[in-house]
């Protein structure tokens, strides 16, 4: 078997490449351990004369990591106006936030013809290419035009919406024709596959499709959250709660994840079951992303209003509500948060995955463990059955389901907790890796 070629639209950065933390830098880990890999993608930096400067190579271990600059404007119209402003929201059924033109399409194809010119050049008969998420759509069949026989797989890390919303994109057909030449397209659901294979369908493409969940490494992840529950940081955190008991959630900042229907959620909790108050604090952590991009700001303005009015209308001198940062918190103190939690509140309104549910779950003493309320439209929630399942946009229900959460009984508790870990423990990033890359060999290039 020849090398690994792993394409994405970053590469991991320079302190990932030895400890990783990263959703695909952890679900690929496995297997760059165990072959010979070249991971490619664009430097995050960039030039005016970018094609004019080389590709930069480092090497760690098995993998050599291969980068190259784009030019501002390509920046600009490929990641930010078409990738974040118009495939991002299409996929996540969010479509009265597309802001579509033609020059940031052409753009899009533009960016991705660099990347094929990049790369074909670094590749061999036997390497086997495989492409990530929603930047490359059209990369493969680039690759195909440029000569490229060997074995290219793709994997989509996001949700793919059904023939009915996916026909609003301009171009549609020209993006699937460009996916089809690709031998397997991984998604993350059951559903996200149905939906891309109407896709293909309604055009008349032939592609193989396959529903391949990404999981996390749930034992290094437990041991990390055993170690840091004990921890300085995380003792000084709980200690600010005042012996309430700890709601937690945690996403970046995205009108993907049902952050301002998740506040809601929690102040109907308070409203309905004024038992709680003064007895429970939701400590939300949402890193800002995006930042310059208009539809984040709003939603940022959106929270900072919601929080301030709920701990206004609910908070006394000695307690507040909500605890909300836009700040990061260091991965393994989020770990030992988790395993104090008693509740996390997962809730998007339409996600790839959402790993946050499966480190939760993965976190918890096994003896006490906490609950998982969690959004039906999480791709997590197949998987997931024995959370506490909600409707984001019912109030009142994820207001009822955090109520069951902080009155379950400590059988109750272990019994959903010992089935979901046992899932998580089943399909693991090794695992996910390995099914597809599994998958992509058994499959023979008809290219």
């Amino acid at each position: 078997m020849g090398r690994l070629i792993i394409v994405s639209n970053r590469t991991p950065a320079p302190g990932e490449r030895t400890q990783p933390a990263g959703g695909l830098t952890v679900g690929l880990y496995d297997a760059v351990q165990t072959q010979e890999t070249l991971w490619f993608g664009w430097s995050g930096h960039q030039h005016m004369d970018a094609a004019d400067r080389p590709v930069q190579s480092e090497r760690v271990g098995n993998v050599n990591y291969v980068t190259f600059d784009l030019t501002q404007e390509q920046y600009d119209r490929f990641y930010l106006n078409f990738s974040n402003g118009v495939l991002w929201p299409l996929c996540h059924y969010r479509t009265n936030l597309i802001r579509y033109t033609r020059e940031d399409c052409d753009a899009y194809y533009e960016a991705n013809e660099v990347f094929a010119d990049r790369l074909v050049g670094l590749l061999e008969p036997d390497d086997t290419v495989w492409i990530h998420d929603y930047h490359l759509f059209p990369l493969g069949k680039m690759l195909r035009d440029r000569g490229v026989t060997g074995r290219v797989g793709f994997f989509l890390h996001i949700p793919f919406p059904p023939w009915s919303v996916a026909r609003l994109l301009p171009k549609l057909d020209m993006l699937l024709t460009g996916l089809a030449a690709c031998d397997l397209i991984g998604v993350q659901t059951p559903e996200d596959a149905a939906n891309l294979k109407g896709c293909f369908e309604a055009y008349g493409l032939k592609a193989a499709v396959e529903a391949v969940p990404i999981g996390i490494d749930p034992v290094s992840f437990r041991q990390q959250a055993i170690e840091s529950a004990s921890s300085d940081e995380v003792i000084k955190i709980m200690d600010t709660l005042e012996g309430t008991r700890l709601i937690m959630g945690v996403d970046r900042l995205d009108y993907s994840k049902g952050l301002p229907e998740r506040m809601k959620g929690f102040e109907a909790l308070l409203k309905n079951y004024p038992e709680h108050r003064g007895q429970v604090t939701f400590l939300q952590v949402t890193p800002v992303s995006r930042g310059g991009v208009e539809s984040y700001r709003l939603l940022k303005e959106e929270l900072d209003g919601l929080v301030g009015t709920i701990n206004g209308a609910y908070g006394t001198p000695d307690w507040v509500p909500i605890r909300y940062t836009t700040w990061p918190i260091g991965r393994h103190i989020l770990a030992g948060l988790y395993r104090m939690a008693d509740v996390g509140f997962v809730t998007p309104l339409r996600d790839g995955m959402n790993l946050v549910a499966k480190e939760f779950i993965a976190a918890q003493d096994e003896d006490d463990p906490g609950v998982l309320v969690l959004s039906r439209f999480a791709g997590a929630a197949p998987e997931m059955p024995e959370a506490l399942l909600i409707n984001p946009l019912d109030a009142e229900g994820m207001a009822e389901a955090l109520h069951i959460g902080l009155t379950m009984d400590v059988h109750a508790r272990h019994a959903a907790w010992s089935a979901m870990y046992g899932e998580v423990s089943r399909n693991t990033a090794g695992s996910w890796s390995k099914q597809f890359l599994d998958s992509l060999e058994a499959i023979h290039p008809c290219h």
